[in-house]
C-alpha cells in the first residue's frame, strides 16, 4: 500500500474518531458515536496490517485472535457495577503497550524503520512516552484495587487515602530521579539501557506511590486521567514510530481526557493540578463523624410509597446502590406509576455519581429512562427548595452535607442538594459509610425516613404498593 494511500485511510479514520466523540458528547447521539468508533478503529486496524503484510502478519492475527476473543468473554461477564474497575484494567494495558514498544524500539531500532544508533529526538519521545506509561500502568493497577474493593486483601489497595510521613519529598526525589536517569539514556551514545530500566523502574513505583494517597470518592476523576495519562503515552511512541493514526488518536482522546478531568475536578471543587501531580484527597487528620450515639427514623416501602403518592414533584438521586442492586428498571416503572398519577418526577445525576464519570446516565439509558427526565446537578439544585420528596437511592457521598462544612475531607464539593428538600426518603441497605468513609448527616434529619434493604426489591415494594 502506497504511503499517500495509507495516509488518505488514516484520515478516514480520524474523521471517524472526531464524529466518535461528538456523538458520545450526548446520549441522544451516544450509539451513533459508538458506530464511528467502532468504524474508525476497524479501518486503522486494517490499515496497519496492510503496511506490515509483508512482516510476521500471522503472528500479528495470532494475537488479535486472543485478544479478542479474551475480550469478548471479559464483556459480556463483567456487570454494569464492575465497569469502573475494568476501565481501569484497560488503561493499564495501554500503558504497558506503551512500554513494551519503547523497550521494542530501544533493542531493535531497525525494525522499526529507525537509525540504529536512536537519533536523540526518537530517544527523547522514547524517554516520555515510557515514563507516562509506566506510571499509568502501576497507577491504574492500584486504582483497580481500590475500585474493585480489594483493600481488605492488601492495605495498598484501601479506599482510604494511604499516607506516610514525608510521601510528597519522596514523591518529588523519585520524579526528579527519574527524570535525572531519562536524560542520561537521552544524552547517551549507545542502547544506555541502565538509565533507561532505571528510569522505568523509578515510574512504575512513582504510579503507585501517586495513587495509593487518594481517597476513594477522588477515584472518578483519577480513571479520567489516568485514560488521558495512557493516550497521551501511546501518542509520544507514535512520533517515535512514525505512526500518523497513533499520533492523532492519543492526541484526541488524550485531550478528551485531560478536558473531563478538568470539568469533574470543577465539580468536585479540586485543583486540576494536584490531580495531575497525584496525591490529593481527603485532608490529614480528618475524621469521619460518629453516628454511634445518634438515631434516625426509618419505615417501611409501603409508608414510603405513601409519601410519593401523596407529593406533587418527585426528584430520584440514583447512585452505586442502585446500580449494585440492578434497579434501573424497577425505578423507571415505578417513575411511570408515579407521572400516571400527575406527579412531576425527574432525575438528578451528580458528575461524579456511582464510581466512574456518566455511570448514572448509563444504567438509566439501559432502562430506556426518557432523556428529558434526567437533569444534571447544576440544572436541578435550585429546584430541590420547592420539591416535595427527594428519593435516594444507594447514593451516599453526592448528597453529603458535609461538603460544606469546613475541616470536612469533601469540604467544597458540590453536591446535590437533596436536603433542601421538603421530605427526603433514602434507601440503603445499612447504615454503612459511604466510598469516602465518611457519616452522612443527612440520615438524621427529622424530614428525613431510612428505608432499608436491597433497592430492587424496595422499590418493586413499592411499585406494589402504590397500585
Amino acid at each position: 500500500m502506497s504511503a499517500n494511500l495509507v495516509a488518505l485511510w488514516y484520515l478516514a479514520a480520524s474523521v471517524c474518531f472526531i464524529l466518535a466523540l461528538k456523538g458520545l458528547s450526548s446520549p441522544e447521539t451516544a450509539r451513533r458515536g459508538n458506530a464511528f468508533g467502532i468504524a474508525g478503529m476497524t479501518i486503522a486496524v486494517v490499515t496497519t496490517l496492510a503496511i506490515v503484510a509483508k512482516g510476521r502478519i500471522d503472528l500479528i492475527l495470532v494475537a488479535m485472535v486472543i485478544g479478542g476473543t479474551v475480550g469478548a468473554i471479559v464483556s459480556r461477564r463483567v456487570q454494569m457495577t464492575q465497569m469502573p474497575e475494568l476501565v481501569a484494567a484497560m488503561h493499564s494495558l495501554v500503558g504497558m503497550a506503551a512500554v513494551l514498544i519503547a523497550v521494542a524500539v530501544v533493542n531493535n531500532p531497525g525494525a522499526f524503520g529507525e537509525h540504529d544508533p536512536l537519533p536523540r529526538g526518537n530517544r527523547l519521545e522514547l524517554f516520555i512516552g515510557s515514563f507516562v506509561g509506566a506510571i499509568t500502568f502501576s497507577g491504574s493497577v492500584i486504582a483497580f484495587g481500590k475500585l474493585a474493593g480489594l483493600g481488605k486483601k492488601f492495605r495498598l489497595f484501601s479506599s482510604a487515602p494511604v499516607v506516610f510521613r514525608g510521601q510528597h519529598a519522596l514523591n518529588l526525589v523519585l520524579a526528579i530521579a527519574m527524570i535525572g536517569f531519562g536524560c542520561a539514556f537521552f544524552l547517551a551514545g549507545g542502547k544506555a539501557w541502565t538509565p533507561f530500566l532505571v528510569m522505568l523502574g523509578i515510574a512504575f513505583v512513582l504510579g503507585v506511590l501517586i495513587i495509593i494517597p487518594i481517597g476513594g470518592a477522588d477515584m472518578p476523576v483519577v480513571i479520567s486521567m489516568l485514560n488521558s495519562y495512557s493516550v497521551w503515552a501511546a501518542a509520544g511512541i507514535g512520533f517515535s514510530l512514525n505512526n500518523t493514526m497513533l499520533i492523532i488518536a492519543g492526541s484526541l482522546v488524550g485531550s478528551s481526557g485531560a478536558i473531563l478531568s478538568y470539568i469533574m475536578c470543577k465539580a468536585m471543587n479540586r485543583s486540576f493540578f494536584s490531580v495531575i501531580l497525584g496525591g490529593f484527597g481527603a485532608a490529614e487528620g480528618a475524621v469521619a463523624a460518629d453516628s454511634s450515639q445518634k438515631t434516625v427514623r426509618s419505615g417501611s416501602a409501603e409508608d414510603a410509597a405513601f409519601l410519593l403518592a401523596n407529593a406533587e414533584s418527585v426528584v430520584i438521586v440514583p447512585g452505586y446502590g442502585l446500580a449494585v442492586a440492578r434497579a434501573q428498571h424497577a425505578v423507571k416503572e415505578m417513575a411511570a406509576k408515579l407521572i400516571a398519577k400527575g406527579i412531576s418526577v425527574r432525575y438528578a445525576i451528580h458528575p461524579v455519581a456511582g464510581r466512574m464519570p456518566g455511570h448514572m446516565n448509563v444504567l438509566l439509558a439501559e432502562a430506556e429512562v426518557p432523556y428529558d427526565q434526567v437533569l444534571e446537578m447544576e440544572d436541578i439544585n435550585g429546584e430541590f427548595g420547592t420539591t416535595d420528596v427527594a428519593l435516594i437511592l444507594g447514593a451516599n457521598d453526592v448528597v453529603n452535607p458535609l461538603a460544606h462544612e469546613k475541616g470536612s475531607p469533601i469540604y467544597g464539593m458540590p453536591i446535590i442538594e437533596a436536603n433542601k428538600a421538603r421530605t427526603v426518603l433514602v434507601n440503603k441497605r445499612s447504615m454503612a459509610a459511604g466510598y469516602a468513609g465518611l457519616d452522612n448527616p443527612l440520615f438524621y434529619m427529622d424530614k428525613t425516613m431510612m428505608v432499608f434493604g436491597d433497592a430492587k426489591k424496595v422499590v418493586e415494594d413499592m411499585v406494589k404498593a402504590l397500585d
